[in-house]
């Protein structure tokens, strides 16, 4: 499918954006021409903010990666986005979660014997995204595993990559050419 916005480069935002624009390009590391970004930059002062948000929780939050990953990977899942899915499965693996977490929550199926974190997680994440709230159990579960401040870094991370699912699915963001793993079963 097509994309549905085009591409915008520097030259390309008014005057008075571009200082945002040159900050993005910076907190990203890249211009803001590939991936989610790429849509929302469009709103430049908007782009700013989000991938503030995104600085935040990939680098300076207290959660380690394995479980910022599994936030990600849950989130990307339940939006059925094919785009942040190929861009976090094969970094989670690398980050220690296992193939078979891995691949049970791209595939829906049965969840392979997890930690007692892990567990309370991924449960945690999958109610919320699924019915967009969480029983007490599940709650406590999890708060148990992170803490009060891990636990609402967590959901804010499942929150930002559902952020940007949903931009790369309605603007149809194309999956490189390079994909790592194999499409998602939709």
């Amino acid at each position: 499918m097509a994309r549905r916005v085009p591409i915008v480069t520097r030259e390309d935002v008014a005057e008075e954006h571009q200082a945002a624009y040159d900050e993005l390009a910076s907190i990203r590391g890249i211009a803001p021409v590939v991936g989610p970004s790429s849509v929302m930059v469009h709103s430049p002062e908007m782009a700013v903010r989000a991938n503030r948000l995104a600085d935040f929780l990939t680098g300076k939050g207290e959660l380690p990666e394995r479980v910022r990953r599994l936030a990600a990977l849950i989130a990307a899942r339940s939006m059925d986005c094919q785009y942040v899915w190929d861009a976090q499965a094969a970094v989670s693996r690398q980050a220690g979660l296992s193939d078979a977490l891995v691949d049970a929550i791209r595939d829906k199926t049965q969840l392979p014997e997890m930690s007692a974190e892990e567990s309370a997680l991924v449960r945690y994440g999958m109610e919320l995204t699924g019915a967009n709230q969480v029983s007490e159990e599940t709650f406590a579960a999890a708060r148990d595993q992170l803490g009060v401040t891990g636990l609402v870094e967590f959901t804010t991370t499942m929150g930002y990559y559902r952020l940007i699912s949903l931009s790369a699915n309605a603007f149809t963001i194309d999956l490189p050419d390079d994909i790592t793993e194999p499409v998602l079963p939709i």
